[in-house]
Protein backbone atom coordinates (compact mmCIF):
# COMPACT_ATOMS: atom_id res chain seq x y z
CA UNK A 1 0.00 0.00 0.00
CA UNK A 2 1.34 3.21 -1.00
CA UNK A 3 -0.02 6.87 0.74
CA UNK A 4 0.41 10.00 -0.19
CA UNK A 5 0.23 12.76 3.13
CA UNK A 6 -0.89 16.29 2.50
CA UNK A 7 -1.28 18.63 4.70
CA UNK A 8 -3.32 21.70 4.15
CA UNK A 9 -1.98 24.64 5.60
CA UNK A 10 -1.05 28.38 4.52
CA UNK A 11 1.64 28.47 7.19
CA UNK A 12 2.71 25.08 6.80
CA UNK A 13 3.13 25.74 2.52
CA UNK A 14 4.44 28.83 3.01
CA UNK A 15 7.03 27.15 5.09
CA UNK A 16 6.44 29.24 8.39
CA UNK A 17 5.65 26.35 10.78
CA UNK A 18 6.72 22.97 11.91
CA UNK A 19 4.53 20.26 9.70
CA UNK A 20 4.24 18.71 13.07
CA UNK A 21 0.67 16.88 11.82
CA UNK A 22 2.30 15.77 8.24
CA UNK A 23 4.82 14.18 10.26
CA UNK A 24 2.56 12.10 12.82
CA UNK A 25 -0.02 11.64 9.86
CA UNK A 26 2.81 9.78 8.67
CA UNK A 27 3.86 7.74 10.76
CA UNK A 28 0.08 6.51 11.24
CA UNK A 29 0.43 5.46 7.41
CA UNK A 30 3.27 3.75 8.52
CA UNK A 31 1.67 2.15 11.21
CA UNK A 32 -0.60 0.57 8.44
CA UNK A 33 1.84 -1.19 6.65
CA UNK A 34 2.15 1.71 4.00
CA UNK A 35 5.06 3.20 2.51
CA UNK A 36 4.94 7.31 2.16
CA UNK A 37 5.73 8.28 -1.42
CA UNK A 38 5.56 11.72 -0.65
CA UNK A 39 4.99 14.32 1.94
CA UNK A 40 3.78 17.55 0.89
CA UNK A 41 2.25 21.19 2.09
CA UNK A 42 -0.48 23.02 0.29
CA UNK A 43 -2.15 26.61 1.05
CA UNK A 44 -5.80 26.48 2.28
CA UNK A 45 -7.06 27.17 -1.38
CA UNK A 46 -9.67 24.92 -2.77
CA UNK A 47 -8.00 24.57 -6.15
CA UNK A 48 -4.47 23.74 -5.35
CA UNK A 49 -5.85 21.18 -2.55
CA UNK A 50 -7.88 19.56 -5.86
CA UNK A 51 -4.90 19.39 -8.17
CA UNK A 52 -3.05 17.80 -5.75
CA UNK A 53 -5.72 15.01 -5.08
CA UNK A 54 -6.56 14.41 -8.49
CA UNK A 55 -2.55 14.13 -9.14
CA UNK A 56 -1.96 11.57 -6.83
CA UNK A 57 -5.10 9.87 -7.18
CA UNK A 58 -4.87 9.86 -10.71
CA UNK A 59 -1.30 9.03 -11.33
CA UNK A 60 -1.73 5.72 -10.10
CA UNK A 61 1.42 6.27 -7.52
CA UNK A 62 -1.09 5.85 -4.55
CA UNK A 63 -3.78 3.59 -3.00
CA UNK A 64 -4.04 5.91 -0.05
CA UNK A 65 -4.31 10.01 0.13
CA UNK A 66 -4.33 11.25 3.52
CA UNK A 67 -5.07 14.69 4.17
CA UNK A 68 -4.26 16.72 7.96
CA UNK A 69 -6.01 20.57 8.22
CA UNK A 70 -8.52 22.89 6.85
CA UNK A 71 -11.61 20.40 7.93
CA UNK A 72 -13.31 23.08 10.62
CA UNK A 73 -15.05 26.28 10.48
CA UNK A 74 -12.70 28.49 9.79
CA UNK A 75 -13.19 30.68 6.14
CA UNK A 76 -10.37 29.07 4.70
CA UNK A 77 -10.98 25.50 5.85
CA UNK A 78 -12.05 24.17 2.51
CA UNK A 79 -10.56 20.16 2.54
CA UNK A 80 -13.84 18.70 2.49
CA UNK A 81 -15.45 21.01 -0.05
CA UNK A 82 -11.64 19.94 -2.46
CA UNK A 83 -12.32 16.78 -1.57
CA UNK A 84 -16.19 16.41 -2.48
CA UNK A 85 -14.86 17.77 -5.87
CA UNK A 86 -12.83 15.27 -6.74
CA UNK A 87 -14.13 12.24 -5.28
CA UNK A 88 -16.44 9.68 -7.39
CA UNK A 89 -17.89 8.21 -4.50
CA UNK A 90 -17.98 8.82 -0.55
CA UNK A 91 -17.04 6.54 1.96
CA UNK A 92 -19.06 7.97 5.15
CA UNK A 93 -18.74 5.59 7.73
CA UNK A 94 -14.86 6.30 7.66
CA UNK A 95 -15.27 9.77 8.93
CA UNK A 96 -18.54 8.93 11.02
CA UNK A 97 -15.88 6.44 12.53
CA UNK A 98 -13.18 9.16 13.03
CA UNK A 99 -15.54 11.71 14.79
CA UNK A 100 -16.81 8.68 16.95
CA UNK A 101 -13.45 7.75 17.99
CA UNK A 102 -12.49 11.32 18.56
CA UNK A 103 -15.74 11.82 20.87
CA UNK A 104 -13.68 10.20 23.44
CA UNK A 105 -11.18 12.61 23.63
CA UNK A 106 -12.32 15.86 23.23
CA UNK A 107 -15.85 17.94 23.39
CA UNK A 108 -15.29 19.81 20.36
CA UNK A 109 -15.36 16.08 17.84
CA UNK A 110 -18.57 17.52 15.83
CA UNK A 111 -17.25 20.03 14.55
CA UNK A 112 -14.57 18.06 12.09
CA UNK A 113 -15.81 18.48 8.84
CA UNK A 114 -13.76 15.61 6.97
CA UNK A 115 -14.83 13.41 4.12
CA UNK A 116 -13.66 10.51 3.17
CA UNK A 117 -14.02 9.20 -0.10
CA UNK A 118 -12.98 6.96 -3.71
CA UNK A 119 -11.30 8.56 -6.73
CA UNK A 120 -10.36 5.71 -9.18
CA UNK A 121 -9.05 3.27 -7.04
CA UNK A 122 -7.36 5.34 -4.27
CA UNK A 123 -9.18 6.14 -1.14
CA UNK A 124 -9.11 9.89 0.02
CA UNK A 125 -9.33 10.57 4.01
CA UNK A 126 -9.02 14.20 5.13
CA UNK A 127 -8.12 14.17 9.11
CA UNK A 128 -8.01 16.91 11.33
CA UNK A 129 -5.30 19.36 11.75
CA UNK A 130 -4.07 19.48 15.19
CA UNK A 131 -1.57 16.84 15.67
CA UNK A 132 -3.10 15.16 18.86
CA UNK A 133 -6.18 14.50 17.25
CA UNK A 134 -4.42 12.37 14.51
CA UNK A 135 -3.72 9.05 16.44
CA UNK A 136 -7.01 9.89 18.87
CA UNK A 137 -9.07 9.75 14.93
CA UNK A 138 -7.14 7.11 13.76
CA UNK A 139 -8.01 4.52 15.91
CA UNK A 140 -11.40 4.38 14.62
CA UNK A 141 -10.28 3.54 11.12
CA UNK A 142 -6.86 1.37 12.13
CA UNK A 143 -8.05 -2.10 10.49
CA UNK A 144 -10.80 -0.89 7.95
CA UNK A 145 -8.00 1.48 5.98
CA UNK A 146 -5.76 -1.78 4.63
CA UNK A 147 -9.07 -3.59 3.90
CA UNK A 148 -10.56 -0.94 2.13
CA UNK A 149 -7.50 -0.36 -0.19
CA UNK A 150 -7.56 -4.11 -0.71
CA UNK A 151 -11.05 -3.82 -1.65
CA UNK A 152 -10.01 -1.16 -4.45
CA UNK A 153 -7.24 -3.08 -5.61
CA UNK A 154 -9.88 -5.89 -6.54
CA UNK A 155 -7.89 -8.24 -4.13
CA UNK A 156 -9.65 -11.25 -2.25
CA UNK A 157 -10.71 -10.34 1.18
Amino acid sequence: MRAAVITVSDSRAAGEAEDESGARLADFAESLGAKVVVREAVPDDQEAIEERLRHWADGGECDLVLTTGGTGFAPRDVTPEATRAVIEREAPGITEAMRTASREHTPLWMVSRGVAGVRMRTLIVNFPGSPKSIAEAGEGIREALPHAVKLLRDESH
